[in-house]
Order: structure tokens, then sequence, then C-alpha cells
């Protein structure tokens, strides 16, 4: 990827955690924009899960360490990262306000929060990783786990994060500077779950194990004041809980831990329905509640299916009405609901841990979560295509692939599961229609018949068929029926979907806990595994041995696990290459107590073919264990070390061979690392040419062939030792024979008084030996100089010699790793290698288990790369820039590019600079042809390779030129955005066929699809309801139009019809229309402002509560209806109160006033007295009733307002109010929704259907949107002309309607408001061109 460049400061800074556990509480989140972020020992994981590939690793500090950038080795090993238990992404939008802030200095807008087992909450960006992360101010001393976390909208532009720390505190922290302002502690309740309501960002809910639920809602983040409280309870067994809690406080447990560390078996989960308000799905262990928060209580009740495990976690689908439910055995059953109630029956059970190639026993699925993207782009198309009236199916004919049972999916939703052996699995859900009817499979029969029999009488004739009309009669019926199915599939009942699950990806990561390191360093002498004499090369391939047994092979250069092998039953303790393309392993078991002994395992892998091969298996048990391994650079020997036994010496042929033992008491040993290749160039200096290769041992000009034979008598190799009385040799091994390398002695004795060597490295001439106390010593064996100097550090357990090239200043820098896990770096050809050490400054919070360097440097100038594994069973590779000149510090050179095997194609990774240039070029319009101009793509016509290249202006690639700011922009953005263009890394296949089907579908479809593709759902959704609002507006304003022309007014016996006829209207006739939209969208039916969609809504929830008869659920069923307009439904239920109920006086009052139909000037002023003293007696909702009964709708919705009831005032004025009237409710339910809910694409439509154009660009304005509010202006003026055109001339009050509304006042292009909007977006260009100027495009 030459175009694009990583940051500097993060080249090779990569890292794989390990896998996760139940230890950190099966935390997970799954952002809009397909990120994917879970908890993974002391790290956070971020996953794109649309290409499934590993994007940033985010390692927690630890507490002492805290924001530090450095500490000493002791301070890091005391003080250990805790494990991450919770993870929640910040719903903030790509920041818009260019003119007021900087983005590169602002807080970016993917933010994450994580907690962790100590009570430590921080707030991390994944792309600014230099940076420290901000920690709030928790309780350091109290320590009490965080059991959950949630982002709540405290104002427009604020977030607050509210935590669950230990079992029953409730915190609230204000982000900017981490203050805690608001707690709440619930004890003896313990709290397991913290959720945000979807439809109202201030408020959440927090539920207990027993069922106690807390709903909170927060109006600031100032002081307690600002944070209203309600309890409830949910009746649920607690029978099993009472159990655990007694065997715990037997056991001694902590009694302030988190319910996840307490009772982990035991998982309370509630989420919120996307598709209704206040209704809340909560799965305790056992049982499945629909919970009603309006109501308050529980509306259905499902127990735990035979055969299942407990449920682990609920997940409501975003599009269509089912509940996904987790069990603990790793199964998915899906709810769907009945219409007409909320009543959910089991409609699929299906295995989320396939058994097929999964370890027995299987692994566990510790957290699921579902995929938003999908649902929103599918919305977005699917409702622009029922906008355009277009019958079109996005079906290429030609291609098998495309003609398939693709026509019979309504609705698919990614689901993403994670399971402790480190992988993620993308699951597929699907909702198809049923099998089509017999009819149109037999005309498609019938039709194919003739066609195959025309085609055998074409063939008999040998007649040219290149156009066959009966082929195309065939295509076309085909055509057709799959239009049919498709129209009828979003109509049909949800009862006949059938629901289908298929595994569609899978990331595999770090499988257990690592145990071994091993990196490949073949000498020149190796040759590959499938045998020749070409030389062995290094290849950037590390293999780590797991716990599990499993052999996990990394390639560095795409930070991924490139191959997994299952080759030992047991912990994998030894592993070590044999060239670069074999691996040799072994693990031993102990012999039970009548056997005895040890059975050892050694298997050489092949990773080009994947074969296992075991050698040296015996028959019986044997006394002792095998220690450790060690091959030679070439890969020909291996050396097998024993506990208290002698060393075998094997020759690694096709079949090894053991050549003999050596019976020395051997406490460690290590072959020579291969040596320097000599120098080109003449007049080599003393420093290389001690680097050549001694007499037996062979450079890369002086290798041999092999021999037909695979004799191994030409070369050499030798390896370095040390004995238990601390004496030190090297032997050599030519062919079959061992001999003493004869190296020449030290002058002072080389011999340890106390023998304690135990690690060595050994690279010609010098052997570097590191003993328990903390000395180095080294000794070269051609002159027999040797020094010593000591760590003052805690005993040496390995030490790594660096790889070196020609040109090297430096040969002696070693890695040493200490007994106390951490590892410093030293360079042995400078005057005073401790002063100029290089201390562990890399990974505060975690424990150093095995290092090793990466042996893949060609030039002088590439960095030094550190393989380590992690305590944590993470794999880190670390850059140390070591330079003699400027010390040890950063080091420019060429940075290393990650390999990914496909593009990354993440939109809001971009720099923030290039994701609002991205917008803008969606939103003005770009050919889909763009995305792959320069790049590889599949021509569908000869399905070979092409190349795309783009021909002539950037312009002829836009579609529209934005009216509004300047035309030259997107032309430079165009340019800006190449380098990914050019990489294929802006969007991927699917995105850019989704945008073909609507970019030519107007402006605001493609605003729509803008946004959704960066996340931004609620703004997605006002682009696609705003031609609707704007077409709203203008036939209120036709009407009026028309209404002031005409001579003729209404009669008033018309007028009274009409009143009569709304005030007789059913309830129960709107329920069935609930089946014309099987797939819907909560967030997008909330910006719902017409009468019929109002009315339709409220209609369909009454049936729901028809059955509760408690006093409270009566008196909002009466609400109900009166404001859907049932006043005999209302009038019926209230005459059935019992007259010892304290209900009975209001609502027989109520009733006697709904029904009265006589004397309507004094009912009137009765009424108004009696509703007057019901609203000073808090009978809000009594006195609107009574309004109703005398027509006073205007007031009644104003008493509605102001009781806080929006929706209901809506509803109400949908049902009896028109024109101005009803405006007037619609723009003071806008003011209330931007201002206090801070939902500002809400009352965006809010405004546009009630006419208040002017106010919706305030509202822009003030959010300092320049670029939404001039896409805005031209959405409007799109629609205008639209609506314009429609029209007949011919018509005469088409004509009327024309002449009026040819010019509207409040979005003239003369405006002043609309001048502002254009030069505000005109600045906006200017900087977005500079910013983008500025900013040097770059990948991950």
């Amino acid at each position: 990827m030459s175009s694009i460049q990583r940051q500097p400061n993060d080249s090779w800074d990569y890292m794989i955690p390990g896998p996760p556990s139940r230890s950190n509480g099966g935390s997970a989140d799954l952002r809009s924009t397909g990120l994917l972020a879970y908890a993974a020992g002391s790290s956070v994981a971020i996953v794109d899960s649309r290409s499934m590939q590993l994007v940033f690793v985010l390692p927690i500090p630890p507490p002492s360490v805290g924001t530090s950038n450095s500490t000493n080795g002791s301070s890091t090993s005391s003080h250990l990262s805790p494990f991450v238990t919770a993870v929640r992404w910040c719903p903030t939008p790509l920041r818009l306000d260019l003119l007021s802030h900087d983005p590169t200095s602002s807080h970016s807008h993917l933010l994450l929060a994580a907690g962790d087992r100590q009570g430590r909450i921080c707030l991390l960006d994944p792309r600014a990783k230099s940076s420290a992360p901000l920690f709030l101010q928790t309780d350091p001393n109290a320590k009490l786990g965080i059991q959950d976390l949630c982002w709540i909208q405290a104002r427009s532009d604020t977030w607050v994060v509210a935590a669950i720390s230990g079992s029953s505190l409730l915190s609230l922290f204000e982000t900017s500077t981490g203050r805690c302002f608001f707690k709440y502690d619930a004890a003896p309740e313990i709290f397991s779950c913290i959720k945000r309501d979807p439809f109202d960002s201030r408020r959440v809910c927090v539920v207990g194990l027993r069922g106690f639920l807390l709903a909170i809602k927060v109006h600031g983040d100032s002081s307690e004041s600002d944070v209203v409280l309600k309890e409830l309870q949910i009746p649920t067994d607690a029978s099993e809980l009472n159990k655990l809690e007694r065997d715990a406080a037997a056991s001694a447990s902590p009694g302030n831990s988190p319910a996840m560390a307490a009772f982990p078996t035991y998982v309370v989960k509630i989420a919120f329905s996307p598709h209704w308000k206040h209704i809340l799905y909560v799965s305790f262990p056992r049982e499945l509640v629909v919970f009603d928060l309006q109501y308050q209580t529980a509306l259905f009740r499902a127990a735990l299916p035979r055969g299942c495990g407990k449920f682990l976690d609920v997940l409501p689908d975003p599009s269509l009405e089912l509940v996904y439910c987790a069990h603990f055995d790793g199964r998915l059953s899906a709810w769907r609901r009945k219409e007409g109630e909320q009543v959910h029956t089991m409609c699929m059970m299906e295995e989320l841990m396939p058994s097929l190639g999964t370890p027995v026993p299987s692994p566990s699925v510790l957290a699921v979560v579902i995929s938003r993207s999908d649902s929103t782009l599918q919305n977005v198309r699917k409702s622009l295509s029922d906008v355009c009236h277009n019958t079109e199916v996005d079906v290429d004919f030609d291609n098998p692939f495309d003609f398939c049972d693709e026509s019979q999916v309504v609705f698919q939703t990614h689901l993403l599961s994670i399971s402790d052996d480190g992988k993620i699995w993308n699951w597929l859900l699907t909702a198809e229609c049923p099998t089509e009817n017999q009819k149109d499979a037999s005309d498609v029969r019938n039709v194919a018949e003739i066609s195959k029999d025309q085609a055998l009488d074409t063939n008999c004739d040998k007649v040219d068929s290149s156009f066959d009309p009966v082929k195309d009669v065939v295509r076309e019926t085909e055509k057709e029926n799959i239009r049919k199915r498709h129209s009828s599939a979003l109509k049909m009942s949800q009862d006949d979907l059938a629901l289908k699950i298929s595994l569609v990806g899978q990331l595999h990561l770090l499988s257990s806990t690592v145990t071994m390191l091993a990196v490949p360093s073949p000498s020149l002498t190796a040759t590959l595994a499938r045998g020749g004499n070409n030389p062995a090369v290094a290849v950037p391939l590390v293999a780590l041995g797991t716990q599990s047994g499993s052999v996990e092979i990394i390639d560095v250069s795409a930070n991924a696990v490139a191959a997994s092998f299952s080759i030992h039953d047991g912990v994998v303790r030894g592993l070590r290459w044999l060239g670069n393309s074999r691996l040799v392993s072994f693990s031993y078991n102990q012999g039970n107590e009548k056997t005895g002994g040890y059975t050892n395992r050694l298997v050489v892998t092949n990773l080009r073919t994947g074969l296992n091969r075991t050698f040296r298996v015996l028959q019986k048990p044997e006394r002792t264990p095998i220690r450790a391994l060690r091959a030679s650079s070439s890969g020909r020997y291996l050396l097998i070390l024993f506990r208290d036994a002698p060393v075998e010496v094997w020759a690694m042929t096709k079949t090894p061979i053991m050549l003999r033992s050596l019976a020395l008491p051997f406490t460690v040993l290590e072959w020579t690392l291969p040596t320097v290749p000599r120098p080109t160039q003449s007049g080599a200096s003393k420093q290389s040419d001690a680097s050549v290769p001694p007499i037996g041992m062979v450079s890369q000009t002086e290798s041999k062939a092999l021999g037909p034979d695979g004799a191994l008598e030409e070369f050499t190799e030798s390896f370095a030792f040390a004995l238990a009385n601390g004496a030190l040799g090297v032997f050599e091994v030519q062919g079959r024979r061992i001999r003493d390398f004869k190296p020449k002695w030290p002058s002072n004795s080389h011999i340890y008084a106390d023998g304690l060597v135990r690690a060595m490295a050994y690279r010609l001439p010098h052997v570097v030996m590191g003993d328990r106390t903390g000395n180095i010593r080294w000794w070269d064996v051609t002159t027999g100089q040797s020094s010593s100097f000591n760590t003052h550090r805690e005993g040496i357990r390995r030490i790594k010699f660096s790889p070196v090239v020609p040109g090297d200043r430096s040969r002696g820098r070693i890695a040493v790793l200490f007994n106390d896990n951490t590892f410093s770096v030293f360079d042995l050809d400078s005057p005073d290698p401790l002063a100029n050490s290089l201390l562990q400054p890399q990974f505060p919070g975690t424990l150093v288990l095995e290092l090793d360097w990466l042996p893949v440097r060609t030039d002088k100038n590439d960095p030094l790369i550190l393989c380590i594994t992690g305590a944590d069973s993470s794999f880190r590779l670390v850059e140390v820039n070591v330079d003699k000149r400027i010390g040890y510090g950063s080091q420019s050179g060429p940075t290393k590019e990650r390999f990914r095997p496909m593009p990354l194609c993440s939109p809001v990774l971009l720099p923030t600079a290039h994701a609002l240039a991205l917008r803008l070029i969606l939103q003005c319009g770009v050919k889909p042809s763009w995305f792959y101009a320069n790049s590889i793509v599949i021509n569908k016509e000869n399905s070979q390779l092409s190349k795309v290249s783009s021909v002539g202006d950037l312009r002829s690639y836009l579609i529209d030129i934005p009216t509004i700011g300047d035309s030259v922009v997107p032309e430079l953005l165009l340019k800006v955005l190449e380098p990914y263009q050019r990489e294929g890394c802006i969007l991927d296949d699917e995105r850019v066929r989704q945008y073909a089907a609507i970019f030519n579908k107007g402006s605001a479809a493609r605003f729509s699809f803008a946004a959704a593709i960066f996340g931004e759902t609620s703004e997605a959704y006002f682009w696609l309801q705003l031609p609707r609002a704007f077409r709203h507006l203008m036939n209120n304003l036709a009407n009026k139009s028309l209404q002031k022309n005409s001579l003729n007014s209404p009669s008033l016996e018309t007028e009274d019809a009409s009143f009569l006829t709304r005030i007789s209207s059913k309830g129960k006739s709107g329920t069935g229309s609930s089946k014309s939209n099987t797939v819907t969208d909560g967030e997008f039916r909330l910006m719902a402002f017409e009468k019929d969609e109002l009315w339709e809504r409220a209609n369909e929830r009454i049936p729901w509560h028809e059955k509760l008869e408690d006093e409270e659920a009566i008196q909002n069923r009466v609400h109900e209806l009166v404001s859907i307009g049932n006043l005999e439904a209302a009038v019926s239920l209230m005459l059935s109160t019992p007259p010892e109920s304290p209900y009975f006086y209001p609502n027989a009052l109520r009733a006697v006033a709904l029904s009265s139909a006589v004397s309507r000037s004094l009912n009137e002023l009765a009424v108004k007295v009696v509703a007057a003293n019901m609203v000073e007696s808090d009978r809000s909702l009594s006195g609107t009733h009574l309004l109703c009964a005398v027509g006073r709708y205007q007031e009644a919705c104003s008493q509605l307002q102001d009781a806080g009831c929006w929706t209901d005032a809506a509803t109400l004025a949908a049902t009896h109010l028109r024109g101005t009237d009803y405006a007037r409710v619609l723009h003071r339910w806008a003011e209330h929704v931007l201002h206090a809910e801070h939902n500002i694409w809400r009352a965006l439509i809010l405004y546009v259907a009630a006419g208040s154009l002017q106010d919706a660009l305030s509202a822009l304005r003030e959010a300092q949107q320049p670029d939404t509010a001039a896409m805005f202006i031209i959405a409007f003026r799109e629609i205008h002309a639209e609506f314009i055109q429609n029209l007949n001339p011919d018509n005469n009050s088409d004509s009327q309607i024309k002449e009026s509304l040819l010019v509207l006042t409040g979005l003239n292009p003369e405006n002043d408001d609309v001048i502002a909007v254009g030069e505000l977006y005109g600045q906006f260009q200017q900087k977005l061109v500079h910013l983008c100027m500025d900013s040097q495009p770059f990948s991950d």
C-alpha cells in the first residue's frame, strides 16, 4: 500500500489479544458503524465486523502507572492491569462544526468507555493510541469492580457515563473533567445490567438480579437535582438466587463484588424494544419477561424452553419484531410477537457453536451482539423503493449467483458471537418468504418446457439462436414472478416468514493461554522443506504454543493468525522452527499411580501441507519428561533435553534419526544463530571482519548442495553449553560426528564458582551467559576475550541476540528477560552497557513470559522488532529504536506497512477531514463507477479481472453539482480521496451496490445513505422522512390557498357531520393494518407526524392492555381510547368501575360528560369548571377527557403537553385537529424534542411538518452544522420543484396552487437566512479542503 502511510508513532506497534474469559463478563458492544469492541483480558479489542479483521487492540494501563509513560520493572510487576469487565461505545456522531473547532485537537467521534475489575473507568480513543486515556474520578480505595456501563445524553452536546460498581452502586460521571455528580446505592439489591432507551437518550433503566428496576432520566450533569429516579419491581422467582447467596455466604466470598463475579451463572439482562416505546425485554436465568414501563406491569412471561441452557442475553431485532435470546449452552432462540398483542412464541432454536470442527468439550459462548448497520441501510433502500413506486428488483438475471433465492429474502441481520477460544463468529439471520404458490411455479415450468422444445428444434435445424424470443419470455416471466414475490414480501404477515441462520465469517485469534514462543531464524545453509538447493529465507511468521495444545502461526505483517494446528492434547511445553516451514513441538503426560512415568510426544508439523508426524514413539512411559528442545539454525539438527537424563541429538531428515546421546549435566545450551553475510564492498572494517564465520562454519557462498542420499557430512554447526558445575563449552556437529569446537578460553576463569548459569545466547564468535543473580558475561570463542557486568536485577531467564545485517554499527545488542517477567535491552558493544540499557517502557501492566527478536530486517535502517508474549495471553510486537548517536529514542526511517488480505472499508476510521470529504462526496452524488476507477474489479460479463482507469476530468464522475457553495470543492475532494480509492478501502462491493441502487433517486436519498454509512441512524431516517414532511407542508399550503380563493365556505352541517364521524370512530378497526409493515424500524416510525401514522401506532397498543384489571391500568386504557377518538369504548370502560373504587366518581363524571349530547354551551361551561378543578387536584388526564367531550381539543392537547404526554397529545391532535391547530401542536412538540430530548433530527421533521422552516434552519445553525443546513435547502428545492412540476396546468385548481406556491417565503433564495447558510457552507468547504490537504492519508 504505497500511497497510504501509517502514522509513524504507531509503526510496528501491533498486538493480538488473548482469548476472552468469564472474568471479562462477556462485555462487548457493536457500534452502528460496524466496529465491534470487546474485552479480552486486560485489553479492549476492536474488530471490523464486515471484513472480520482486527483493527485495534487497546491495553489498559495498570492502576499505579496510570498515564505515566515509563516505569521501572519492579513497579510494573507488582501492579498488573486488571481484567476489563465493561465496554461501551459513545454514540457521538462525526463532528461537523469545522468552523468552530479544530478536529485534530478535539475529542474523537470514536470514543470508548471501559471499566475494569478494580473499579476504574477510562475513556479511550482508538485513533489516538499515543495519548494517555482519561480516567474518571472513581474511588481508588474501594476497588468496586465495574459491572456495566452506559452513555446518557445530558444535553445536546454532552454525554455522561453511568456505571454499575460493586453489587449495588450506580454512579454518573461528567466526562469533560471525570467528576462524579450522582450516586445511588440500592443495597441489598444486586444490579446486573444497564441500558439506554433508544427513543429517549436521556433515560436509562437498571435491573437487579431479583427484578428490581430503576428508571433514570438525566436532565443535566451539574448536580444530583438533574437526575430523576423511579423505582419499579418485576416479580420473579428468586429461589435459585437465594440458594446461591447462602452458598456464597458460607464460602466467605467478598460481599460487595459485582454480580458477574459473585454469581457468574446467574445473569439478568434487559433490552429496550427498538419498535415500541416503553416496552422492555428482561431475561432472567429461567424466564423471559416483556415489561411495560408506562403501565408498570409485565405484559408477557415465558419460561425457559425445556432442554435449553439458562438465558445469557436478550437481543431485539432492529428490523423485525423478533427477540433473540442467547443461552449458556451456546444456543440461540428466536421469539416472534403475535400480531395485535404482546405475546411471543419461540420460532427458532439453533446452535451458535457448530459441533463439527470444535474441540471437546466445546468452547463457551461469552457474548452475542446484533448489528444495526445492516438494518439501517436496508430500511433506507426499501423505503426509497416504496417511495419511488419502482418494482424493479436489484437482481442481475444474467448472473446465476444473483438469480437464486435472493428475491425471497425479506430482511437479513448479522449476529456476532464471541467464544472463549478466541473466535468471533459472524452469523447471518435471514427472514424469507415461503415458497410461491404452485401457479407461478407451473407457469415457469410450462414456459421452460416450451423453451426446451424450441431449443431442440433449433439445434436440429442448425439455426443461429443468438436471439431467442422464447428465452426472453422465460426471463421476463421469472422477472415478473420475482417482482411479485418482492412486492408482496413486505405486506406478508410476520408469522409467515421463515427464519434461517448461517455462518458467513469467522475471525480466529489466539485460542488459549500462550506457553511458548518461537521465531524462525534459518541460517543460510537451511533449505526449503520441499527439497532442492534453494536457501530458506526469514519469513514474517511467529509460532505460539498454547495451553490447549494448539500451535498458532502469526503473520506479523498482517497482525493476524495465519493458521492454527491442533497438535497436542495437553500443554505445548516446547516449540522450535526447523528452517522456515517446519515446526517441532513436544508435550508430555504424567502416568497414573499404577503405571507411573511420563509419556513424551514429539511432533513435526509441515506448515505447507499441514501434516503432523510424530517421531521418537516409545511403547512404554519414560522415567523423566522432556525439558526443552533446541533446533539448529539450519533445521537439520535437534537437541532434546531431558530432566535428569542424557541429551539426545537428532538429525531432522524426512524421517528423523537419533545420532547419539550426550550424558553430561547440561543446565543450558544454545545453537549458534545465523552469521552475517560477508560485506560486498572492499575495505571492510574490523568489526565486519569479526563477523566472518570461522573455519568449520558455512557462509552463503560456501554452502553446498545436498547429496542424493541426503548426507549431511559437508555441513557443520555448533552449540554452546553450560554444565551444572559452571563449566562452559562449545561442541560442533558434522554429519553424525559430534566433537569439541576447541574454542579459545579466556585468560581468567570461565567456570562459575556456584554454577548458576541459567540463560545463554550464542552467535559466532560470541557467547553471552546470564545467571540467577543478575550477572551477564560474554565471551569471544575465537579470541578468548571476555567481560561481565551486573544488572542489579533478579535472575536471568532468557537472552536473545538481536538480528544483524551488513552495515550495522553494533553486533552486541541483546534482549534479556528476567525472572520477575520484565526485560531490558543492552548493547554489549557500548563502553557501559548498564548505563545505556533500555529498560522496559512498553508494557506497563502485564508480565512478559517469553520474548524473541523478529529476524526480518534487510537493511540497517530497519527497526529492531521484539516479539513478546504476556501473562494476559497477548502477543505483541514492539519497535526498539536504539542508536548510539541519538541514544534511545524514536528513529526515522521507513515504516512497515500492515498487509491485509482484503481492504478495510470502514469510512469512520478515516482521518476526520477525509471522512467529512467522503460524506460530502456521497451527498453531492458520485457515480458508482468512481469507486472502481484505477482499481481491480470483477467484470460480470466475462468474469475476469479488469482494470478500470479514470479517463478525463474528475467532474465526469459527479452527478450533481450543488447550487450552494463552491462548485469546485467536490472535484478537489475527489482528488484528495484518490489514495483510498486506488486501494479500494472506501466502500466494499456490497455497499457500492447499495449505493448504486439509490444514488439516482434524489438528493435526500444520497444524504440518507451518507448518514447511514457513518452510523447516523437518526439522521438517515430524517432524510428519508424529509420529502414526506415537505409534501405534507406543500399539501397544507395548497389546501389553504384553495380555501382562500374559494367563495363557498363549508356548511355547519358538514362540520357537525365530520365531528360526529370522528366521535364514533372505533379503536379496533386499525389493528390489522400492521400486516402491511412487516419490516419496520422504531426510530423510523418515531419520526411519524401524519395523522394516520400516529393514530395507527396508538391504536395498535390498545389490545396489549385489555386483560389488565388494576385501577391505574384502567385509567391509562381510558386515556388511550380517548386519544384515538374511541369514546364509546372509553365510556363503557368507565361505567364498569365498581362503586367502592376511588375512581368511581371521576369516571362517572367523565362518562356522563362524554355521552352528553344536549345543551352544549351549558355543558361546556360546567365541564370547563370541573376540568379546571381536576387539573388543580393533579388529575390533568381526567381534565383533558372532559375537554375532549365538548370538542376543546386544542386545549386538551395543551394540557397533555403540559403533563409531559407529548405522544398522546400528538395522537389526539392527529385524530381531531386540522390545519394551523395541528401545526401548533407539532411545533410545540418539536421545541420539546429539540431542547429537552436533544434529538435534532426528529425535531427537524416536526418543524417541517408544522411549516416552521425558519425554526428548522435556526436549529441547524445553533447545532453548528452548516453542511446539513445547505443539504436541507438543496433537498427542499428539489422536492418543491418536483411538486410544482407534477401539477396539471390544465386544471384550474392546480394552476392556482402553482401560482401561490411558486415561491415560498421560508426558503426563498433572497431570504437572509438562506443567504447566510450559503455563505457558511462556502466557508465550511474551504476549511475542509485545507484540512484535507494538510492531512496525509493513512490506514491502520
